[in-house]
């Protein structure tokens, strides 16, 4: 397969690990050691890597890639993003769970059907899942990702509908804002899924 056509993220290089050549990854897979099972990873640019040997380490995985056998060689692979075609990833999740790379460009619409902006990445500080956001007219909002904010997601379709109050765009009746306190992350009947998907 070359270079992917429909790009999505499945991890990045970090550091050397050791002296032949090995090297420390953080995936964004479900399933760290998942990242083998894709077949080869590519570079931004092109490049192609094929992973021979994986092992879970911390909150990472060391990897040795085909054709990397020294220190320095795998010094300078440090940084780089490594993806897969979207057509690699499986299709086989419950309805409510959605890859990352699906939501990203989506329509954001009201309850009226009023289209409001797009979304634009998607994120996770550790509360939860999180959309960013472009409204027309507006900087970038941030909108948790919750069935309260966002209860509608049509990635056929090609939107994903909000709830203003819920996702802090608009006061409510009574003139307060949703308040942090009241975001409940475990609460949360949805969350789009890694870029590996695994459960």
């Amino acid at each position: 397969m070359s270079k992917p056509q429909n790009p999505v993220q499945m991890a990045v290089i970090g550091a050397a690990h050791g002296i032949k050549g090995e090297l420390r990854v953080k995936t964004f897979t479900g399933e760290p050691m998942a990242l083998a099972d894709y077949g080869p990873l590519y570079a931004r640019d092109g490049r192609a890597f094929q992973i021979t040997d994986i092992r879970p380490a911390n909150t990472v995985v060391v990897v040795r890639f085909k054709g990397i056998s020294d220190r320095n060689a795998a010094e300078a692979l440090a940084g780089t993003e490594l993806f897969v075609d979207r057509s690699m990833l499986p299709d086989d999740g419950e309805e409510d769970e959605f890859y990352h790379a699906d939501l990203v460009g989506l329509e954001v619409r009201d309850d009226t059907g009023t289209a409001l902006g797009k979304v634009v990445a998607v994120h996770n500080f550790g509360g939860g899942d999180i959309l960013d956001v472009t409204l027309a007219g507006r900087k970038g909002v941030l909108i948790p990702f919750t069935q309260a904010a966002v209860p509608d997601v049509s990635v056929a379709e090609g939107f994903v509908r909000v709830d203003p109050v819920a996702a802090g765009l608009v006061e409510d009746e009574d003139g307060d804002a949703p308040r942090e306190e009241d975001f409940d992350p475990k609460g949360r009947p949805r969350g789009p899924r890694d870029a590996g998907g695994n459960r």
